[in-house]
């Protein structure tokens, strides 16, 4: 006779403590030796020009040192000392200090934030959060296990549904949406640390018009460089668009002022990143110079580009 064998059941949790183990759990995706730069490509990573830009926003405020929070592997800290070796830096990630890096190194944030520039760049939407699907006009939630594999469970309730009913309204059935609430929150812990500072956040961002063109939400996975489906199992990450509307509200009832609410584009413009091309006369004068000029325009347009990293939201707050 032939024994059956026995399987044992998924275990299926919400989104959010799926993610935050896949992400920041032993073994996460954050802790693997290669880094996040191994697998997507962010501003940082495009062009020392962004973390440039950084140094000056922070000389222009008058603050002494930047904070960078979800500092990956130091990269963009590299940048900042290499572009103002007066500033002061703190790199804020759950990996141990990696090698080489300038400045102090924590797993936490400071009690006080004082007198700096916080950076978050693509921070918050690694920020773990609930899934929800609509049915009969009212949010379920949404429960996944390990392999991805999802069922759905009761209506959501309490803070999460307040946040919903705020800031995105059920649809049609089968409609889905990313409870930003968590993001909201953790954006508010940062500014009420802040004294005498600014905090910037840079993330992909939607508002009001884009989450009511969003009928699946936007919950996603890369790895490698290339979009995968979002398994929580620690191969991949597991990210989800921003809404930076609600994370403007949550700072400013934090006690924080909005200084701008803009897109990358027209901040980094601002700070002087504009991707121009050079005079063409220079590559007669100053052949070496215009090639240099020449990849400092491209990427430039790569930072800028509207329909790429220009299009991300940029959030400006002091308290």
């Amino acid at each position: 006779m032939t024994r059956g064998t026995s399987v044992a059941p998924v275990r299926r949790t919400g989104w959010r403590e799926a993610t935050a183990r896949a992400l920041y759990g032993p073994g996460g995706f954050y802790r693997s030796p290669e880094g996040p730069a191994a697998h997507f490509r962010t501003s940082v990573h495009a062009s020392p020009l962004f973390g440039r830009a950084l140094a000056g926003l922070a000389r222009a405020h008058g603050l002494r040192g930047v904070v960078d929070v979800g500092a990956g592997r130091g990269e963009l800290l590299r940048v900042l000392a290499a572009a103002d070796p007066g500033l002061h830096l703190l790199g804020v990630d759950v990996v141990p200090r990696p090698a080489g890096v300038p400045g102090a190194w924590s797993d936490a944030l400071p009690e006080r934030l004082a007198g700096v520039l916080v950076v978050a760049n693509e921070w918050l939407d690694d920020v773990p959060c609930e899934v929800v699907e609509a049915r009969g006009g009212r949010w379920h939630l949404v429960l996944v296990g390990e392999d991805g594999t999802e069922e759905l469970a009761g209506p959501v309730g309490g803070a999460d549904a307040a946040w919903l009913a705020r800031w995105w309204p059920p649809g049609p059935d089968g409609g889905r949406a990313e409870v930003g609430r968590t993001r909201d929150e953790a954006w508010a812990d940062l500014v009420r640390r802040l004294d005498g500072s600014v905090a910037v956040a840079v993330d992909y961002a939607h508002g009001p018009a884009e989450r009511a063109a969003l009928p699946r939400g936007t919950l996603a996975g890369w790895r490698g460089g290339r979009q995968v489906p979002p398994v929580p199992d620690g191969s991949c990450d597991v990210t989800a668009h921003v809404a930076l509307d609600a994370v403007a509200a949550a700072g400013e009832a934090a006690g924080a002022r909005t200084l701008r609410r803009v897109t990358q584009r027209e901040a980094l413009r601002g700070l002087g990143v504009r991707g121009d091309r050079p005079e063409p006369g220079l590559a007669r004068t100053d052949p070496l110079a215009y090639v240099r000029a020449l990849a400092a325009a491209s990427e430039a347009a790569e930072l800028t580009d509207p329909a790429g990293l220009g299009g991300f939201g940029w959030l400006e707050q002091a308290r």
